[in-house]
């Protein structure tokens, strides 16, 4: 799709912002950016005026499950934890995205237009994760990238869930065993695989085994859900044992150990942050967990873990923990590039410079202030949310509704 927005003030985030600025996108990737009188528009390009609006790339969640944990379906739409298995190395969220679920479309609404859709924290091995667009008929269709990440979880989860049903894991202990185990198995499988393959040999696969495989040699980041320092700490150890990329999700207690995760470049997706206390290891729950990250060095994205926070209020939770010392030069990075090179998918999205995807998002202000409001969303260049201020207002009623209480049948009913 093609579309040209003019005349505002352009926040690329990689670059200075851009006050009277033209953003060019062909055939749904950004071609230009600049200027008005720095880029020309192909005749026939659509335009847009942007005067007096801020224009910004789509939000990045980076820790979300937007399609596998519906909304307002309860049992039918919860697929985020397959729990019969502490070992779910082979599962894909991929394989269990409702794109119809409500949560797309409120991620547009809040100017959210890409995630990374991860399996839940039941397991001490959950699955693959996958990055998606927030618009899209099929999951296929919504597809950035598969697998992005493998999802990890220590802590009160896993122990709850399977000392429930007394059996390994149901200690912290048992969890990193559990992890363990399953790391020095993908070391054997690895080598044995190898050696089939040099002496040209049958060899019996195994998918799970195959994903760890990737998560040693450094193709898949591990993402470790965690909160409390001293799961942090095992999980830092584990990662060292192993030598995989880790990456620390929610990190309630972080900022407790932030020169050490900072020592060891190990970034942190902080959130969900506009939540109660409501269990024992998020006590420390704190807004300026991601400022004083940030001073300390650690790359940092801040995450809604939806639905457990809408994703909607994503930038919300920004503009707060700038009021709690996140530096506001920071901030709009926590949700567009910091994720999208932590996740790997900054080739594709998380700034607005030539060659990326064409995902914008015209603001009515600064984002950062909470009476800003998302007004135009494009996805590759295409239009996908308008903010509708006459249905706000009450102006705007159902279509099939009629005065004298009849129902209106819509145009080309049988």
């Amino acid at each position: 799709m093609d579309i040209a927005i003019r005349s505002g003030y352009v926040v690329p985030i990689a670059a200075e912002p851009i006050d009277g600025g033209t953003v060019l996108v062909i055939d749904g990737k950004i071609t230009a950016l600049g200027r008005d009188d720095e880029v020309a528009v192909p005749e026939g390009v659509p335009t847009v005026d942007a005067a007096g609006r801020w224009v910004l790339p789509g939000f990045v969640e980076a820790h979300g499950h937007l399609g596998v944990h519906e909304e307002a379906e309860g049992w039918a739409g919860q697929d985020t934890n397959e729990m019969t298995n502490p070992n779910g190395a082979r599962m894909r969220a991929l394989d269990a995205i409702n794109p119809a679920d409500l949560g797309f479309a409120d991620a547009l609404a809040g100017g959210v237009t890409s995630a990374v859709v991860k399996p839940g924290s039941g397991n001490p091995i959950g699955g693959q994760t996958v990055a998606v667009k927030c618009w899209g008929r099929s999951v296929d269709e919504m597809l950035i990238r598969h697998p992005v990440s493998v999802k990890s979880a220590l802590g009160e989860n896993p122990k709850r869930v399977y000392g429930d049903k007394k059996q390994l894991p149901s200690t912290r202990q048992g969890v990193a065993a559990v992890i363990r185990d399953a790391f020095a198995k993908a070391q054997d499988y690895r080598v044995k695989r190898d050696h089939a393959a040099d002496e040209g040999a049958p060899f019996e696969r195994d998918p799970g085994m195959e994903v760890l495989v990737r998560v040693l040699d450094g193709e898949l980041p591990w993402c470790q859900h965690t909160h409390r320092a001293d799961d942090i700490a095992t999980a830092l150890r584990l990662a060292d044992e192993f030598g995989y990329r880790i990456v620390i999700n929610h990190g309630t207690e972080a900022h407790l150990l932030a020169d050490e995760i900072a020592r060891r470049q190990v970034p942190v997706i902080s959130g969900p942050l506009f939540t109660t206390r409501t269990k024992v290891e998020v006590r420390q729950r704190t807004l300026a967990n991601p400022g004083i990250l940030t001073r300390a060095g650690v790359k940092v994205a801040i995450t809604t873990d939806h639905p457990v926070v809408p994703v909607s209020f994503l930038v919300h939770q920004v503009t707060l923990s700038v009021k709690e010392g996140l530096e506001r030069e920071q901030a709009l990075r926590t949700i567009t590039l910091n994720p999208a090179e932590i996740m790997g998918i900054d080739d594709r999205v998380g700034a607005l410079r030539p060659g990326l995807d064409g995902d914008v998002v015209i603001w009515s202000g600064d984002p950062l202030d909470v009476m800003s409001r998302a007004l135009r969303v494009y996805v590759s260049g295409r239009e996908v949310y308008a903010y509708d201020e006459a249905r706000r207002r009450g102006e705007v009623v159902d279509p099939y509704y009629r005065e004298d209480g009849e129902d209106r049948e819509p145009e080309g009913a049988a």
